[in-house]
């Protein structure tokens, strides 16, 4: 049998958004996962890197005509964004006075077809974020060629996940009461390794144990056909049960939830894999079942040794929660928080008050009772990253966000997703998911991390099709 040749060689293009991708995980997920306010500039100017590469791969004739057909078009979106956001920072949304030292805001009247920005610097700032994201993650579909190129980046991005999963057990069970084991001061309690947020961390690790349990039902058979345990595939699937205890022990539980999901979903579909990567290896039915069996006993009671006790403090956080909304008949706050941000979505509905405008023009619908110390109830972001969206850029620029996802995925729904790509994007689904009742990509690293997996899905299923192995589970 003729084996098709494997490329032999890297492009210098190839070789570039491979590096640039792996420093820029790798560094924002460090760096307090992008949500410390000096690092956003260092991260937006690593971000326009991604840019540059982008813009030299489309100027360059021979690397231009081998992205494959309808790849460019899937910029509109984001380019027509751009120019939403621009053309709001030439209209003032809100007026600054300053009244006896204190610093009050005023909306200015704008009329419901005009986009305007409440602070046209924050704006510009949040966009230039986002670009050097989404930019960066296009590459992927830009200029990688090679579906092992591509396993190949996830795997450092998982290894580094497990790094830093590995550091925040450690720094939990270590009792440390800030981040670098109290060198950094958190704002919140239920901090997690370098996050200062566990439902940020727990969003994030979605994402990573999605991807790690694709990359090691991938490779069930071994990476070269020698077995499920002298192969990767083992080594994956301890790897993906580190990352997954790692969120009920951040204390997020919601996530704690939706991994739950994943786990699931890689049951139905790795048994039956697992089970016959072991079978042709000689195991008999009787020993797979006990030890399949033996390994979930194992998986549970490490779960229940490492996070058990914060299991059971979050649990009875919930039903604290659940009896005090239902005596409310409400949801509480949050009801509350919803209630105002649709408020202040609904006065500017079509554009929005400006992207990056949340914290600041929110304060003037904020209905919140104040604390029990008498301080007012202050919110960055609205707990529900699309209501946040309809409030910031309006439905014109969520809508134009929708589409810059919907448009690739729309180029690929048609084939069959291998057990890879259909993992990374089950990830990106539940946290997308989530985000109707948080905000996830309130945290850039975990905005980094979902348009990678979804364009390194969208990648491997385009470069599994034009193979000739549309059904190929590689």
């Amino acid at each position: 049998m003729n084996k098709r040749p494997r490329q032999s060689h890297l492009s210098v293009a190839e070789v570039a958004v491979t590096v640039h991708l792996a420093v820029f995980v790798v560094g924002v997920t460090w760096a307090f996962g992008g949500n410390a306010d000096w690092v956003r500039t260092p991260i937006s100017i690593w971000g326009s890197l991604g840019f540059l590469i982008a813009l030299a791969t489309v100027a360059d004739g021979d690397l231009r005509s081998k992205i494959r057909p309808g790849t460019m078009s899937w910029v509109l979106p984001v380019a027509l964004l751009n120019g939403l956001v621009a053309a709001s920072c030439l209209v003032p949304g809100l007026k600054a006075l300053t009244f006896r030292g204190q610093t009050l805001v005023m909306p200015i009247y704008v009329d419901w077809w005009v986009p305007s920005a409440a602070r046209s610097g924050l704006a510009l700032r949040a966009l230039w974020l986002f670009d050097g994201i989404y930019f960066s993650c296009l590459n992927l579909a830009l200029c990688v060629r090679s579906r092992h190129l591509i396993r190949v980046i996830f795997a450092v991005v998982v290894g580094n996940a497990l790094i830093l999963a590995i550091f925040g057990i450690v720094q939990k069970f270590a009792g440390a009461k800030g981040i670098y084991f109290g060198l950094v001061n958190s704002p919140q309690d239920y901090f997690f390794a370098s996050f200062v947020y566990d439902n940020h961390w727990g969003a994030f690790m979605i994402l990573m144990v999605g991807a790690c349990l694709g990359l090691a039902l991938r490779y069930v058979h071994g990476a070269k056909g020698e077995g499920f345990f002298r192969g990767p595939a083992l080594t994956g699937m301890v790897a993906a049960c580190l990352l997954a205890c790692s969120i009920p022990l951040s204390g997020s539980r919601a996530c704690s939830l939706l991994v739950g999901v994943i786990v699931l979903v890689a049951l139905a579909k790795g048994i039956p894999r697992i089970t016959g990567a072991l079978q042709d290896s000689g195991a008999t039915r009787s020993g797979i079942l006990v030890g399949m069996t033996l390994a979930t006993a194992l998986a549970a009671a490490g779960l229940w040794l490492i996070a058990g006790e914060t299991i059971a403090a979050r649990a009875d956080k919930t039903r604290e929660q659940v009896s005090s909304a239902w005596a409310d008949r409400g949801l509480g706050t949050r009801g509350i928080l919803y209630h105002d941000t649709w408020r202040m979505a609904s006065d500017r509905l079509l554009f929005g008050w400006g992207m990056g405008s949340y914290p600041t023009v929110f304060t003037l619908y904020n209905t919140l009772k104040p604390n029990a110390d008498g301080l007012p109830q202050i919110y960055h972001d609205a707990h529900s990253d699309w209501l946040q969206s309809v409030a910031e850029i309006g439905l014109v620029g969520t809508v134009l966000i929708g589409a810059a996802a919907l448009m690739p995925a729309l180029s690929v729904i048609r084939f069959r997703f291998s057990v890879f790509p259909y993992f990374l994007v089950l990830g990106c689904a539940l946290v997308a998911a989530y985000s109707w009742i948080e905000f996830p990509f309130g945290n850039a690293a975990v905005v980094l991390s979902w348009w990678l997996c979804f364009f390194g899905a969208i990648q491997y299923v385009r470069l599994t099709v034009s193979s000739g192995e549309p059904k190929a589970l590689a």
